[in-house]
């Protein structure tokens, strides 16, 4: 054992520590979608246009990127919304990507 220690152990010193690490890093990183999304159920009456301007303080979408994003994220959602269906809907303020791209280039 001692003759494996003496001529590994650099190899095994550094699996430890990769491995320690990669540990370490994977319990730190939390998910960052968790609180951009909000899980609503629809009642009676309710459509994706009155939902996203209920929610427009907590998103940063117009009402037609809103409801374009409800369509593609929920899979049986389409032009209809039915009572007792649960849709996730973006609720963040953070701007999307694409919009930081065309107000720096405004500026």
């Amino acid at each position: 054992m001692k003759k494996i220690w003496n001529q590994y152990s650099y190899a095994i010193i550094l699996l430890l520590l990769s491995c320690t690490l990669a540990f370490v890093l994977a319990f730190q990183q939390s998910p960052k979608n968790q609180d951009k999304y909000l899980k609503v159920t629809v009642t009676d009456g309710d459509t994706l246009w009155e939902i996203s301007q209920k929610y427009a303080g907590e998103h940063s979408l117009s009402n037609k990127e809103f409801v374009n994003w409800v369509k593609k994220h929920n899979r049986d959602v389409g032009d209809e919304i039915f009572p007792g269906e649960e849709i996730l809907i973006p609720v963040s303020n953070e701007t999307p990507p694409e919009r930081e791209l065309a107000s720096a280039l405004e500026k």
